[in-house]
């Protein structure tokens, strides 16, 4: 007879919890798959200010509010993302009526954008993503431009944090970013949390997006990455994890399948990250995958309009790969 494999959820229930990013439509077409492996839920786009405040003083929760009834009703908690970005953003938050915001206006629509939502969004969140992706990922510049730092200034991220630690006192408030674990923008995103930090600003943690490849970034530098952002303090959580099959750069778009290379490269890459994240398991307390399946991820259009990617832990029916079978085999 064979061996039933352990699920994520208890395969990690003494190291962190194992998360998700779900849509309306992923949890009704993938909600078993959810149920079994899975303890935490993020939504992957419905929370985003643009979804949920379309208008100024409009606010859309319904999409939103299902997800949080399905965690509620399988005993999953819950990862907000997110309260503040450059994109995905509408336009009127930056705007007082047919004129651009001033920094007090602008400020003003931060504020109860995040009062608003914390207030509507308690139970089950453990932690939310305050500002999302601010770091530049090129240049001298530690901040990117984004409309919020043109019209507040620097200090909008510091802000951001005040806000939502006002609006919620209980829950853990992160910063969470992609490229994390090149030590350029690594670099950066230090120094901007440890400025924040010292001028006690209320973070309570560092997210890793964790969307790498079968080369890149090197568990050195991801090693580095967690150990250098432990060191300000902060707890660790891993947030939008995948690993694509194709390297950065890599236009082509003639595989209608992965080959048996990919598959093995990438179970090996599972296993050495997961490998990683127990030994920081002290520092780390979830990790979220960005999709349940290769059935539906986002690379699947990024950066290749149209191109499939097959970055997940399951296959395409919803099959466990040789991925899942390295990440929960272990001792």
């Amino acid at each position: 007879m064979t061996k039933q494999l352990l699920t994520l959820k208890d395969a990690y229930k003494d190291y962190f919890k194992v998360g998700v990013a779900v849509s309306p439509a992923t949890l009704e077409r993938d909600g078993d798959l959810i149920r079994e492996q899975f303890n935490s839920l993020t939504a992957e786009n419905v929370m985003k200010p643009e979804e949920v405040q379309p208008e100024q003083g409009t606010f859309t929760f319904e999409q939103a509010d299902g997800i949080v009834d399905f965690a509620k009703e399988n005993n999953m908690t819950m990862r907000g993302h997110t309260l503040a970005w450059h994109n995905q953003t509408p336009d009127w938050m930056f705007k007082d009526g047919d004129k651009p915001a001033s920094r007090d206006v602008a400020l003003k629509h931060m504020k109860e954008h995040m009062h608003a939502v914390m207030s509507h969004f308690k139970s089950p969140f453990y932690a939310w993503d305050v500002i999302n992706e601010v770091v530049a990922d090129e240049g001298e510049d530690i901040l990117r431009e984004s409309p919020w730092r043109t019209i507040i200034g620097d200090d909008y991220v510091q802000k951001a944090f005040e806000f939502a630690r006002q609006a919620n006192p209980d829950v853990a408030l992160y910063y969470n970013d992609y490229n994390e674990s090149h030590p350029e923008k690594r670099d950066k995103i230090y120094t901007m949390l440890k400025d924040l930090l010292d001028k006690g600003t209320p973070i309570d943690g560092m997210g890793l997006q964790a969307h790498w490849g079968l080369e890149d970034p090197t568990l050195d530098n991801i090693r580095a990455a967690i150990e250098k952002y432990a060191s300000l303090g902060l707890t660790l959580q891993v947030t939008e994890m995948d690993v694509s099959v194709f390297n950065f750069g890599d236009k082509r778009t003639d595989l209608t399948e992965p080959t048996e290379e990919m598959m093995e490269k990438q179970a090996e890459r599972y296993e050495a990250f997961f490998s990683l994240f127990r030994e920081y398991s002290d520092h780390i307390d979830s990790v979220t995958l960005w999709a349940a399946s290769d059935r539906y991820n986002w690379l699947d259009d990024f950066p290749v309009r149209g191109r499939k990617n097959w970055p997940m832990l399951f296959d395409v029916n919803n099959q466990p790969k040789e991925s899942f079978k390295r990440v929960v085999s272990f001792k």
